[in-house]
């Protein structure tokens, strides 16, 4: 494009020609920064991305590893109940193969069935007393220790006997029961209530005792 011959035309055409000149690389500028910050902005939401998979793979852990907490529990406590029981086993074997210690005086067997029958007598009694109780017992944990202390002194009477095992077998249930009133055993729908069972094994477990001498 020619110049003009007038000076002020030709100031004004300078004058533009500079500014459009300072446009271009203005425009060059801006193009260039624009283009860093989409870039980037890319990058970031890459980054972003890339996090949000890690958080979700180690929730999901997490989520895993919190399900596998019950499991890990209930593998702890059948393992004690299983100690328990082969506990009882080895008493029972123990007490079968020991051979009887030599006669005592006449006294001394007086005074040690004595003892055996009111020893026999106070478990009776803490059972009648424990089955007339249930109704109103709401915590099952409650039960639990009076049976697990019931247990010992059983244990104690007797050196080992069949419905130790079967009190085990409760402690066990009682262990994840929530009231009495769930199922004895939850994987069948016809059995009886946790209360009903306890109260139908307490009439057994006093008739088993009041025939042990």
């Amino acid at each position: 494009m020619a110049e003009p011959n007038d000076p002020t035309l030709n100031d004004l055409f300078k004058s533009f020609k500079e500014f459009d000149e300072k446009m271009g690389a203005f425009s060059s500028i801006l193009e260039k920064f624009g283009l860093d910050i989409i870039t980037k902005m890319g990058q970031t939401n890459l980054k972003i991305t890339q996090l949000t998979d890690k958080i979700n793979v180690l929730d999901k852990a997490t989520i895993d590893i919190k399900s596998l907490i019950p499991q890990l529990s209930n593998v702890i406590e059948n393992q004690k109940t299983l100690e328990k029981d082969l506990d009882l086993i080895k008493s029972l074997i123990k007490n079968m193969t020991v051979s009887p210690s030599k006669k005592e005086g006449v006294e001394d067997v007086i005074e040690r069935n004595k003892s055996a029958t009111d020893k026999k007598e106070s478990i009776i009694t803490q059972l009648y007393d424990l089955k007339a109780d249930l109704e109103d017992i709401e915590d099952p944990q409650a039960v639990k220790s009076i049976l697990e202390k019931i247990k010992e002194e059983i244990f104690e009477f007797t050196g080992g006997h069949r419905i130790l095992y079967e009190i085990s077998q409760v402690l066990n249930r009682l262990n994840s029961a929530k009231s009495f009133s769930d199922l004895f055993d939850a994987e069948k729908p016809s059995s009886e209530s946790l209360e009903k069972h306890i109260k139908e094994k307490i009439t057994f477990w006093i008739n088993k005792l009041m025939v042990k001498d």
